[in-house]
């Protein structure tokens, strides 16, 4: 897709009301740190709008960016290793159960790993509560430039039987910093969301 107009539209704290929107929407999940919004940078071709730390937990809302006033990124808050207090967590994990039961527009939710680590009892927590929630996450094992190429199918068989992963589970390794990955990422959006054929059109 090539990106025309991104905005960050709705910023939805803990009281909240989520917005009642009216396009595709695409979830990202995934622990702290793993990358995620680099990988939303990445696929919006913008080098800083989600904003990226070292600092784990830096995303504590649920960011909504209009993509072309097409489809939107829902970018939820990281889960795991971030320096907050139980309670904290514990709103954040209600602010994106509530998301994902209540949202009438959402497609398909990435779940994120980091390829050079076996899955933590956080990200099977994650990936299980979200089939649960009925949904069948598509996994992206993200700093696919800090393994050797040699690796890489060992990793993503380390992650997928690590998840349990259902049959057919697709998973897309990811760099952001070489891009790698992108375009496969673009084209499973575009699937998911009906917009192959307005393209083609």
């Amino acid at each position: 897709m090539v990106i025309k107009s991104v905005n960050l539209e709705t910023v939805c704290g803990i009281t909240s009301v989520l917005p009642e929107n009216d396009k595709s929407e695409i979830a990202f999940a995934g622990k702290s740190n793993v990358g995620k919004s680099s990988l939303i940078n990445a696929l919006m071709n913008r080098k800083s709008l989600a904003r990226t730390s070292s600092l784990p937990g830096k995303t504590q809302t649920i960011n909504f960016y209009n993509i072309n006033d097409t489809l939107y990124f829902v970018d939820l808050p990281g889960y795991g290793f971030a320096k907050v207090s139980v309670s904290a967590k514990e709103k954040w994990g209600k602010m994106t159960e509530k998301y994902l039961k209540t949202s009438t527009q959402l497609k398909v939710i990435f779940l994120l790993l980091d390829i050079r680590r076996d899955p933590s009892e956080n990200d099977k927590n994650m990936y299980e509560w979200v089939i649960y929630q009925g949904f069948h996450p598509i996994i992206i094992a993200t700093k696919l430039d800090k393994i050797n190429r040699s690796q890489k199918d060992k990793q993503l068989k380390i992650i997928r039987e690590g998840l349990q992963a259902l049959p057919g589970t697709q998973i897309f390794p990811f760099s952001a910093l070489t891009k790698q990955g992108r375009d496969e990422i673009w084209d499973c959006i575009e699937d998911v969301c009906g917009l192959k054929e307005a393209v083609e059109e």
